[in-house]
């Protein structure tokens, strides 16, 4: 068997697979590599051979066998105390055992350390459980050739198959099982009259068939514990990956709330301070104004924050207040018109119940729809189409004006946000240029009370919008139209539940003395 040198020519000590930490470049088992192979935690140079010729498996499954460094990355103590349990129910189980078997060749010296060399070995059943299994078989024989009493003996060859199997070796494990089981039954019946104790005779071959059953009964125990062993290990890493997703899902979803709450507010404030520096000196009145529309949208924001904090700080308890949904479109359309935004809304269809999540979600995707507006187009008009359909609900929302020169390209989160709401329910969003100019987010939503099928599986009909220019479709980003539509539709304000198609009076108003004389330039 060749063992590979050094890099210098020289055998020193680097090869060694004891030697953890050192040496040439290593692998583990939790799959962080630095360049070389799988050791089941052990370090093992690079440079050792995988099968150098003939007995080349054999030198791999002796040194590589799992360790002290489980698969999954956690760190496992070396078995002293199960090591030093097996010891002393051998010794004391043989001592007795012993006493009643005066035909057996008597403890002495060399039968006290064959029983005490198997425990030892099975201290090392984590690092090298194939070397510690052909050994443990060794002793094993070698205490029953002597004609020592018979006894729990055997003890240590049952603990070091299963490890060994248990760790992967388990044709190492049978291959000593089945040396160890030949060699007894050649002693028993071929060698006796040689071998100690003197006027020994041979046993029946029912004995021979009993032990082989014997050694076939603890190989399926220990294959059974094998397989129930990785069914809980697989279910355990179930179960963890899915609190890591539950976790994951609930920061996206947290994430998404607190953007959808603050970045609203911040736009109004932001057009609104603007409008304020500009005018404080020719106009105090009108600044005097934008700065109570500051004030206000930024204590609607504190208590929109205030409201989920108070829900995560009280776990399994429901919110104190009702999740925002379209009811509060008048409320949003507000304040779109105090950031000079003209809004105008058209509802069709008959609106039945929506569900929580629906709502919610359809409320923050139209809030983030008019916020992208104010931040990153130069229009002064949206409009707002709310349509119901069977098991569907559908949402557009328009602009006429180009993009400024800021587009959301520069880290938004907006349409990724609005995406993930959608997809969270089964549902998709589409935004881009229109073919006739301008910006046109679309949004289905399934409407229904079963739970919401996978994410990329919409629940319900989802078509392409094929007003929006097919190229500009989906991008992320806002992109300046090449023209600009014109402006149509009259102020619509959101329409009550029940009510037909066609416009509603409502909210629309004209924004262009609040938006002041800069206001386009601070959204650009």
């Amino acid at each position: 068997m060749k063992r590979p040198a050094n890099a210098d020519g020289g055998w020193g000590k680097d090869w060694l697979p004891g030697r953890l930490g050192t040496g040439p470049k290593v692998v583990r088992d939790n799959g962080a590599s630095n360049g070389s192979r799988t050791s089941y935690g052990l370090d093992v140079p690079e440079a050792m051979p995988d099968a150098g010729g003939s007995g080349g498996w054999v030198w791999r499954g002796l040194r590589a066998g799992p360790s002290v460094v489980r698969r999954d990355g956690a760190h496992r103590g070396t078995p002293v105390v199960s090591s030093l349990a097996v010891a002393v129910v051998q010794l004391t189980g043989s001592r007795f055992a012993g006493m009643h078997q005066t035909g057996r060749t008597p403890l002495d010296a060399v039968g006290w350390l064959l029983l005490m060399a198997g425990p030892v070995f099975l201290v090392l059943r984590h690092r090298v459980p194939a070397l510690v299994v052909h050994a443990v078989a060794a002793v094993s024989l070698a205490y029953f050739t002597l004609g020592y009493p018979y006894g729990p003996f055997v003890l240590s060859f049952v603990v070091a198959f299963a490890s060994a199997v248990f760790r992967g070796r388990r044709r190492h494990a049978w291959i000593a099982a089945g040396a160890a089981y030949l060699g007894a039954l050649v002693v028993r019946q071929w060698l006796y009259p040689w071998l100690p104790p003197p006027g020994d005779t041979a046993p029946g071959w029912g004995m021979e068939y009993g032990v082989a059953a014997w050694l076939l009964v603890i190989a399926a125990g220990t294959e059974l514990l094998k397989v129930r062993r990785e069914q809980f290990e697989r279910a355990r890493r179930e179960r963890a990956e899915a609190e890591r997703r539950r976790a994951d899902e609930e920061r996206l979803r947290i994430a998404r709330e607190l953007h959808d709450v603050i970045a609203h507010s911040l736009s109004v404030i932001n057009v609104q301070a603007g409008v304020g520096l500009a005018l404080i000196d020719e106009r105090p009145e009108q600044a005097r104004t934008a700065l109570t529309t500051i004030k206000a949208a930024s204590k609607e924001a504190l208590g929109e924050v205030r409201q989920v904090l108070a829900t995560l700080r009280a776990p399994g308890a429901a919110p104190r207040a009702p999740a925002p949904g379209l009811d509060r479109l008048p409320e949003l359309l507000q304040q779109a018109r105090t950031a000079g935004l003209r809004a105008e809304v058209e509802v069709t269809g008959t609106a039945p119940g929506l569900p929580p999540n629906t709502d919610l979600a359809a409320f923050r995707i139209v809030q983030e729809a008019l916020t992208n507006i104010v931040r990153h187009s130069r229009s002064r008009t949206a409009r707002i189409g709310i349509h119901h359909e069977p098991g569907v609900l559908r949402l557009r929302i328009d602009d006429e004006g180009p993009a400024a020169s800021q587009d959301e390209s520069d880290g938004g989160n907006g349409l990724v946000g609005m995406r993930e709401r959608a997809a969270a329910l089964g549902g998709t969003v589409q935004a881009g240029t229109r073919a006739d100019g301008g910006f046109r987010v679309t949004a289905t939503l399934p409407v229904s009370p079963d739970p919401a099928p996978p994410a990329g599986q919409p629940d319900g009909p989802t078509r392409p919008d094929p007003d929006l220019d097919p190229p500009n479709r989906d991008k992320g980003a806002r992109i300046p139209p090449a023209t600009s539509g014109g402006r149509s539709a009259a102020a619509t304000g959101p329409r009550p539940a029940g009510a037909g198609p066609g416009p509603v009076p409502g909210e629309g108003i004209d924004g262009n003395e609040d938006r002041g004389e800069d206001g386009e330039e601070e959204r650009g």
